[in-house]
């Protein structure tokens, strides 16, 4: 009998938890690509509306963060709706895609401190979720039974 560190046969089952943490990161990408959503449209219809002190690295003007961040909230969100829906391939696209958001968030603080860091702390827990149990979703979509005492369990 395989048995993962998290306690739970993965020859004949799944962690609910885990699967939970996969559903929590698919959400987490959604909401976290609508608020970079609404980040990019606010800098493209507003030039005036985020502001940083002194001189900055990457002082683009505000149209271009503007679609930077729709950009990359698109991406994010999209990649989280894959993720839902239990693409297989949406674990290693989500894992890319909430570290360019990490980045671009990382890099837009100045402008946004506090939505950088909520933003930011999204993609840190999805890549964490998406990481750690990713295997967990795949078996639970395979059809096999959460525990060894599922009554779905094979005689």
């Amino acid at each position: 009998m395989a048995s993962s560190s998290r306690g739970t046969d993965m020859s004949t089952g799944w962690d609910p938890k885990a699967v939970g943490a996969i559903i929590f990161a698919a959400v987490m990408m959604i909401v976290g690509g609508v608020f970079q959503m609404v980040q990019g449209g606010i800098a493209l219809l507003d030039d005036d509306y985020f502001h940083v002190g002194g001189s900055y690295a990457f002082a683009f003007n505000q149209t271009t963060w503007g679609v930077i961040n729709l950009a990359v909230g698109i991406l994010v969100a999209a990649a989280g709706l894959a993720l839902l829906r239990g693409a297989t391939w949406a674990r290693g696209v989500a894992v890319v895609v909430a570290g360019v958001s990490l980045f671009t968030n990382f890099v837009w603080l100045p402008y946004s401190p506090l939505w950088s860091l909520t933003t930011m702390g999204m993609a840190v827990l999805v890549i964490w979720a998406v990481t750690t149990h990713g295997r967990d979703a795949e078996v639970m979509r395979s059809g096999a039974p959460s525990t060894p005492n599922d009554p779905r369990t094979y005689a």
